[in-house]
């Protein structure tokens, strides 16, 4: 079994911060090739700053549900590689909305940031990585797309509708996009978090800190994990070691999504 992806190289979007950002410096830090992405240029460039200089990182702004950006991104990475041979879509837009009376804008924007833009990437890094297999024929693998939900797919929160229903929508992209790109050595997965800091956690317990105390109680694993740890799961899926597994969602939670809040309280 093998974790190496020492030489290869990587997209991540969304890695200006939290979750993203952990990431794409996880898969750097073991040697592979990586092409930060992200909307925000200022939090972007402060998140690759220690790595001016290191031929191996290179970053990208724009603003990844936009199509144009997306091809820019892939052809920026092409320039600075020469290929891509893995993609994580960390890009994510967090945001509440009123379950009985869901602004139609906000669906739509939940829709474009959470699924459309991790698909139509996904989609456009995929025929790439076709291209790339027909001169390197006979390799077991080659490539790896990883997308990254949360729990909210399964666990809607009732403020936040829009958002659960494009995570749940993004899950099943991954299972739809395995099956067709199975045929070409592609692997497709997602990894779905809770109880991990993410940016979003991050300003939530800036905000209301009390709120720490009730994710840890919910938690069976009783803590919240730093992001770093979703990234070891995001390596292995990219890796050697997950060559004989596609169309799966990992759940990274510390055991929260087998939490019956009723059955608790009673026991």
């Amino acid at each position: 079994m093998s974790l190496s992806i020492q030489g290869k190289t990587a997209i991540v979007t969304g890695a200006g911060r939290g979750v993203g950002l952990a990431i794409a410096r996880h898969l750097a830090e073991r040697g592979a090739n990586v092409m930060f992405a992200d909307g925000d240029e200022a939090v972007l460039n402060k998140a690759v700053a220690d790595y001016d200089g290191d031929a191996h990182v290179r970053r990208f702004v724009g603003n990844m549900a936009e199509k144009l950006a997306m091809a820019n991104l892939l052809s920026a990475t092409i320039d600075a590689f020469d290929r891509v041979d893995m993609l994580v879509n960390a890009h994510r837009l967090v945001r509440s909305s009123d379950p009985l009376d869901t602004d139609i804008e906000t669906l739509d924007e939940m829709l474009q940031q959470n699924l459309l833009a991790g698909l139509r990437l996904s989609q456009m890094v995929a025929r790439r990585m076709i291209r790339q297999a027909e001169d390197e024929p006979g390799h077991p693998q080659n490539g790896a797309i990883v997308t990254i939900s949360t729990l909210a797919a399964r666990r809607p929160q009732p403020s936040m509708l829009g958002y659960s229903i494009a995570c749940a929508a993004q899950e099943q992209a991954v299972r739809g996009l395995a099956l067709s790109l199975a045929p070409h050595r592609i692997r497709v997965n997602g990894v779905s978090f809770a109880s991990v800091m993410s940016h979003e956690m991050q300003c939530m317990l800036k905000d209301i800190p009390e709120k720490r105390a009730q994710i840890i109680a919910g938690t069976p694993l009783g803590r919240i994990a730093p992001a770093d740890e979703l990234a070891e799961t995001v390596h292995y899926l990219v890796s050697d070691a997950a060559r004989f597994v596609t169309g799966q969602i990992i759940t990274v939670d510390g055991g929260r999504s087998l939490v019956d809040p009723v059955a608790a309280q009673i026991l």
